[in-house]
């Protein structure tokens, strides 16, 4: 059993979004998540089938031979808490409004 990982850091989308994708392609089949991931509406779709074919890469670098795509199961697929940027509205009357724009790390593993 090989197994492999990748992660992508400092992604600009909050986690709870991330998870939201992520709980839809865990334990599936390469193909099956890869073709899931295409269809779904969401905009952090893109950047989780990066970081599935970085993870599909660092496996094909550790076996010699051609590698089955549909023998590749993802193990974990989930998403941690990144640092949140802070920025200021400015209001009326000279008050200033907070806005949090959170960030989130995603992790993939992935095994034969």
């Amino acid at each position: 059993m090989l197994q492999s990982k990748a992660i992508a850091k400092y992604i600009k989308t909050s986690p709870h979004k991330s998870r939201r994708v992520l709980k839809q392609i865990k334990g599936k089949s390469y193909n099956e998540a890869r073709l899931i991931l295409e269809f779904m509406p969401y905009r952090v779709c893109t950047v989780i089938i990066k970081v599935l074919e970085s993870a599909l890469s660092n496996i094909e670098q550790k076996t010699d031979d051609s590698l089955d795509k549909t023998k590749v199961i993802i193990v974990e697929a989930f998403a941690n808490k990144g640092p949140v940027l802070k920025r200021f509205q400015p209001r009326a009357q000279g008050r200033a409004f907070p806005i949090k724009k959170p960030t989130c790390h995603i992790n993939i593993k992935i095994e034969i």
